[in-house]
């Protein structure tokens, strides 16, 4: 059976001093899939937009900021992940430059700004498997990170990855 995901970009934009991450604490709607998770930014790809394109889009939809310098800093694919178990492809980047206002808020919820040692505390309320790729996606080892993480259920069933 041929893999058909939905492919997404996943974005954490850092402050100038690269300590805080603009993230989205999804409280806005309670049918939400993510209600009351925090996430970096991101969502779908338009049917004819590359991953660059898609990323930035998102970004300006979600936090009103014009990307700069975008990193690409791995890949996930998450088979099951969606609401009705539907496979998920994400592209996940770091945004380190960036021009605007960051807003607030979005229709999706609140904007806040969160110390990256709080992220990898896992202090917040994140999706379970973000505890696996966190680390890589904001650890000192530059190299991509390619990864699988099933889900059932809400929950990840497993991790597994290749750098390059």
């Amino acid at each position: 059976m041929p893999y058909t995901p939905i492919v997404a970009t996943l974005g954490y934009v850092l402050s100038p001093d690269r300590q805080q991450v603009l993230m989205i604490h999804r409280n806005a709607r309670p049918d939400d899939l993510h209600y009351g998770k925090y996430n970096g930014l991101g969502g779908k790809l338009e049917r004819e937009e590359d991953v660059v394109s898609g990323m930035r889009r998102e970004l300006r939809e979600e936090a009103g900021i014009e990307a700069v310098t975008l990193t690409l800093r791995g890949t996930i694919s998450w088979p099951g992940f969606g609401k009705h178990g539907e496979d998920w492809l994400g592209f996940l980047f770091t945004i380190h430059e960036w021009n605007g206002t960051p807003l607030t808020h979005n229709p999706e919820g609140a904007l806040e700004w969160v110390p990256v040692e709080r992220i990898l505390a896992l202090t917040l309320n994140l999706w379970p498997g973000d505890r696996y790729f966190l680390p890589l996606l904001f650890g000192d080892d530059t190299r991509q990170f390619h990864g699988v993480m099933p889900y059932q259920n809400g929950q990840p069933l497993g991790w597994h990855y290749s750098l390059i």
